[in-house]
């Protein structure tokens, strides 16, 4: 009982640190190598113009994205994934009534 006790508070104080901004040493996250950002806006139910101004890029960059003429990176990646989980994070996170 107490090894298993020892776990359970071992992963909720990870959960924990995490939620607090500190994620434990040796923490990972998966972040798709190729995106269909046409197909994320898609889930969104927004036009171009609005997803764009949404997510802080031009429409221009995200045309090509969309067109595959060239792929988003760095934190531009990670919040597409995070669009593609779920398509409501950033107005819920950081919309007007948030």
């Amino acid at each position: 009982m107490t090894d298993s006790f020892t776990r359970i508070m071992g992963g909720l104080n990870s959960a924990l640190a995490h939620a607090q901004g500190t994620p434990p040493e040796g923490t990972r996250v998966r972040v798709p190598r190729d995106l269909d950002v046409a197909a994320i806006r898609a889930r969104t139910g927004l036009a171009q113009p609005a997803f764009a101004a949404t997510i802080g890029v031009s429409v221009g960059t995200l045309r090509g994205w969309e067109q595959r003429r060239r792929q988003p990176d760095g934190p531009a990646r990670v919040l597409l994934a995070m669009v593609e989980r779920r398509p409501g994070v950033v107005e819920e996170l950081l919309g007007e009534d948030a």
